[in-house]
């Protein structure tokens, strides 16, 4: 799975921070008591956290020139998640240190060292005046930790309704900047003057303004198209709406497999979907199939009209068959045969293009869609395989390995539940396919 990539920015973020922290703090205080030990952890993972903050900020505005170097706006939201967490997990740390420890010198379990006498050399204009706000910075940090954390913690819980996590999320664009002042007084002054200093700093700009375009509700303006809904067609037996879209002139076109963020109502939010449909600029439509599998989506039949303006960002993702394997197996889990619906109307016309297997595991099964995939398949020259779970059983590595004697020449494309991609993604690299060769759309944005 291409998610290595999204582990090596990971680590190296922590891996910069830290050796850049380190140059600025080469020796551990000696002898090393608890307090000393403080003083230095204090400082670290403040670095820390404002660092991956800021980092994690940047990402919020999807910027798409990273796309080509993370595999996709999918692997950076889940980079941005693992910082989200690194963020809260530090920060609880750089609290307790702080607070806990005037708790436990309260409570007689510490007793806290008698202090030397006070640096007598005059200070500068600047390093004076950010002294100066100590008092207020402790405390207006101490605060944003504790909202910082509450909206952290709703946004790892599922059940938290998505409408509500996404208005809720914005206010750490707010807590962000308040953490940034913090920090900005109560960093060690001498790091503004060395390498830890010289990268904190654009970071914590750049996440600044990161951080009002998000307040502002900027993310993503350029790419925004407004549209109107023309068709809909729903299919009861799958839970599944299909919604076509015209829309207007500035999109930019899309590759099969891409994702775009659609608004059909302003206090709902935008909601990702992945595309259904190849791009053809003289007729400007696009097509989304939606699966009930929340509170928005099992209302979307009720709520969507013909003739419903709404407005698409997009497109994103990088899961656009382009590997330079002409044989490839596809594995559309459920709602995951999406953009293999795109990419099959993209490829008809031109059969033997590419050698394809397509498996569609499917809890149920509804004639009428199964005939439009059939023949999609057929269209495009893909070797489609259909598995209903009641009748076939479930699809695994050994069923595709038998069917697909070839298998490792190819690459394998899939799409569906997470945990099932990464069983396969196991199955398929013990037996020797590249990781490079295992593409999976990590299609979560929380």
């Amino acid at each position: 799975m291409q998610t290595y990539r999204v582990k090596q920015a990971f680590i190296a973020a922590l891996v910069l921070l830290t050796g850049l922290w380190l140059l600025a703090e080469p020796q551990l205080p000696q002898p090393l008591t608890y307090f000393g030990f403080r003083a230095v952890f204090m400082q670290y993972s403040g670095v820390i956290a404002i660092g991956v903050m800021s980092l994690s900020m940047l990402l919020a505005l999807r910027p798409v020139w990273l796309e080509p170097h993370l595999d996709g706006l999918d692997k950076m939201y889940r980079l941005h998640k693992w910082l989200g967490i690194t963020a809260l997990v530090v920060s609880v740390l750089h609290w307790w240190l702080g607070r806990g420890t005037k708790w436990m010198v309260g409570w007689g379990w510490l007793v806290r060292p008698a202090r030397g006498p006070r640096p007598t050399g005059d200070k500068g204009l600047i390093e004076g005046l950010l002294g100066s706000q100590r008092g207020l910075a402790e405390t207006v940090g101490e605060w944003a930790f504790y909202a910082a954390a509450l909206l952290l913690v709703l946004a790892l819980i599922k059940r938290f309704p998505y409408r509500l996590f996404a208005k809720t999320h914005t206010w750490l664009a707010a807590i962000y900047l308040a953490l940034v002042f913090h920090s900005v007084v109560l960093v060690k002054f001498a790091y503004w003057g060395q390498p830890v200093g010289w990268v904190l700093a654009p970071l914590m700009a750049a996440g600044s303004v990161a951080a009002v375009r998000v307040l502002l509700g900027r993310v993503g303006a350029r790419r925004k198209v407004q549209g109107t809904i023309t068709a809909l067609r729903p299919y009861p037996e799958l839970d599944v709406l299909e919604s076509r879209v015209t829309l207007a002139d500035g999109w930019p076109g899309h590759a099969a497999g891409q994702f775009a963020f659609v608004t059909t109502d302003p206090k709902e939010g935008a909601h990702p979907y992945t595309i259904a449909s190849a791009w053809d600029a003289q007729t400007r439509q696009i097509t989304f199939i939606t699966k009930a599998l929340g509170d928005h989506t099992r209302r979307l039949p009720e709520y969507l009209t013909v003739g419903m303006p709404v407005t698409v960002e997009g497109p994103y993702g990088r899961f656009d068959f382009e590997d330079g394997k002409r044989r490839q197996i596809w594995v559309g889990a459920g709602i995951g045969i999406t953009p293999f619906i795109a990419r099959m109307q993209q490829l008809a016309g031109t059969p033997g293009a590419a050698q394809i297997d397509l498996f569609h595991p499917t809890a149920v099964s509804d004639p009428v869609a199964l005939e439009r995939l059939t023949a999609d398949a057929a269209a495009a020259g893909v070797r489609l395989h259909v598995l209903v779970d009641a009748e076939h059983g479930r699809l695994d590595g050994t069923r595709i390995r038998a069917l697909v004697p070839d298998w490792r020449d190819a690459s394998l494309w899939f799409c569906g539940p997470v945990g099932f991609g990464q069983a396969l993604m196991r199955d398929f690299g013990a037996r020797g396919l590249p990781r490079t060769a295992f593409h999976q759309e990590l299609f979560h944005m929380r």
